[in-house]
């Protein structure tokens, strides 16, 4: 199967390079996704909330939100409902989101909270990385896992039953602020940083647009010069994101994963002249319990002898040739005609690796 899944990423790293849209390749510098975070109760649980003697917080954050609606309990008194769990609540701002708009979010216990199913999110503020409070969430949760337990103890659990999401769930109360139609130019920021690529994409604006519209910066960001209209620049972005261009070839790597033996190379992976030797050794012991017998009227006892086989087998080692600069095709056929296991593979890739045989960058997962 291993070996499968590298012939499949050969075909995939040797099929024709095409071009790409620039929407596909880089981003807009600027224009991303904004973090928020928030602390809040989770109400209507059937018995499978926090227990406020381990979750002190929670038992701190009911009476809180209590006094706020002029409840206030008794000195000594500590509220221990099992139907209210403390979690934290996250979203992901969208570039552009204005006030009113919905964004999902997720909820995810911080207690001991057995399960969040059926609950209810009380009004909770989030606030990004400056302590500004950007949107509010609120509504029930959809909760993918669900757990039962008995009072033996045992329990069981079908996926995460403690994290759940609301979609739509919050509603966005303040816009982040954007340069976005305000400086003269805008950045391209390539999502593979790549020099190549970085040339080309410049290359292929300035075609576009007129010679020194667009200069690469570095590996990652090209600076194109943008209208100062708002209108006229929301039609020459939608423009440019359309442009097609042809991305620079992938370094030569090979990714490993240690797990499940499985190997990835692409299409540039070579190798030096290189031999190499491929066998394999295996012990296999067998123990096995024996009755013997006392002879006829010897007054002995019947008593069990333990047996032991051990065998060993040892398959001719094969040695097979790499000249220089084979392909990865060459590589695979090499493999597979010794008939080398995934883990074997692995080895043979790390010994030329060790060997500086191997051109390509090897990664081990």
């Amino acid at each position: 199967m291993a070996l499968r899944a590298v012939m499949f990423g050969a075909l995939l790293a040797t099929s024709a390079v095409h071009a790409e849209r620039v929407k596909d390749l880089a981003s807009i510098g600027g224009v991303r996704n904004n973090q928020l975070v928030g602390y809040g109760l989770v109400v209507g649980l059937d018995g499978t909330g926090d227990q406020t003697s381990q979750a002190p917080y929670t038992a701190q954050s009911i009476k809180n939100m209590l006094a706020r609606f002029g409840v206030s309990l008794p000195p000594g008194v500590n509220a221990q409902p099992k139907n209210v769990a403390a979690v934290t609540v996250h979203a992901d701002l969208p570039p552009f989101t204005k006030a009113g708009q919905n964004i999902d979010v997720t909820v995810a216990s911080i207690g001991n909270a057995g399960s969040l199913r059926g609950g209810l999110l009380l009004m909770t503020p989030l606030r990004g990385a400056d302590g500004e409070v950007y949107a509010v969430a609120q509504g029930n949760l959809v909760v993918g896992g669900f757990g039962a337990s008995g009072r033996d103890g045992s329990r069981i659990a079908v996926n995460i039953p403690s994290a759940g999401r609301i979609p739509g769930g919050a509603s966005v109360e303040r816009e982040v602020s954007s340069d976005f139609a305000s400086l003269p130019y805008i950045s391209l920021d390539l999502r593979a940083p790549d020099f190549t690529t970085a040339m080309r994409l410049a290359d292929g604006v300035n075609r576009l647009l007129g010679e020194g519209t667009a200069e690469p910066i570095d590996a990652v960001s090209v600076r194109v010069a943008a209208p100062k209209d708002l209108t006229q620049r929301i039609a020459w972005m939608s423009t440019l994101e359309q442009l097609e261009i042809t991305p620079g070839d992938a370094p030569a790597r090979v990714i490993v994963n240690s797990r499940t033996g499985t190997v990835v190379m692409n299409a540039k992976v070579r190798v030096l002249p290189a031999a190499v030797t491929h066998g394999s050794m295996s012990v296999t012991i067998t123990e096995r319990i024996e009755v013997s017998q006392p002879g006829v009227l010897s007054n002995g006892t019947t008593v069990q002898v333990p047996r032991s086989e051990i065998e060993l087998k040892t398959p001719d080692a094969r040695m097979f040739k790499f000249d220089a600069g084979v392909t990865l095709d060459t590589i695979v056929d090499a493999v597979n005609r010794v008939g080398a296991a995934p883990g074997d593979l692995v080895a043979i890739l790390e010994a030329l690796k060790q060997a500086g045989a191997l051109r390509a960058e090897l990664i081990v997962i």
